[in-house]
């Protein structure tokens, strides 16, 4: 059961620190290559969705803290 075959392979130690780089990179290329960019009107069109949401999250929150601090206020 524990015994070594000649069929075992050993795996083969790495040659240093810039062959595990090499391959890291090599993967790195392969992935950006699946990305699928979005064209200028898709781009625009979700920042500015961004944008937008993030300034009226802004002011909701704005508000519910001015709520507060004016409860506060009374309260003490």
């Amino acid at each position: 059961m524990g015994e070594n075959t000649a069929n075992t392979k050993e795996k083969a130690p790495k040659k240093g620190i810039f062959a595990g780089m090499k391959s890291w990179f090599r993967g790195l290329k392969s992935e950006f290559k699946k990305i699928i960019w979005p064209d200028k009107d898709t781009l625009v069109k979700e920042s500015a969705a961004a944008i937008v949401i993030t300034v009226i999250l802004g002011i909701v929150i704005a508000l519910i803290d001015m709520v507060i601090e004016t409860g506060l206020h009374l309260i003490i």
